[in-house]
């Protein structure tokens, strides 16, 4: 067998408000606690678990995803302008998405400062 990431620890100013976020955008659900964790099953083989015990630690977390989850998302994020996303670093919060790699990409913060990366390509 190859190395596959299991799990990782998201530290979050609110456990279940982050995980909750991350699940909505993703069309995920969050599990029962797990300990002192939040999960969210993101495929087979990762949980990423909210922990808000020591604080948020803002973080970047990227996903390789298909045409109609991406499209799902940017749906979502229509339907809320009081999330912040954008096409990259360098355009800020510019409610755009870019096409780096050939597919489509865009940065989404979350309310504890995370951000995620969803792309349809890997960019290069």
């Amino acid at each position: 067998m190859g190395i596959v990431l299991n799990h990782m620890i998201i530290p979050a100013a609110d456990k279940d408000q982050a995980a909750k976020f991350l699940a909505d955008l993703l069309g995920l659900d969050v599990g029962a606690p797990a300990g002192p964790f939040a999960p969210v099953q993101v495929n087979d083989d990762l949980t990423l678990d909210f922990d808000d015990r020591h604080g948020s630690r803002p973080g970047h977390y990227a996903f390789l995803v298909d045409d109609a989850k991406f499209d799902g998302v940017l749906a979502l994020l229509a339907r809320h302008p009081d999330i912040d996303y954008g096409s990259g670093r360098e355009h800020g919060w510019d409610r755009a998405i870019n096409h780096l790699g050939g597919g489509r990409g865009v940065y989404v913060r979350d309310p504890n400062g995370h951000s995620y990366e969803l792309f349809t390509a890997v960019p290069h």
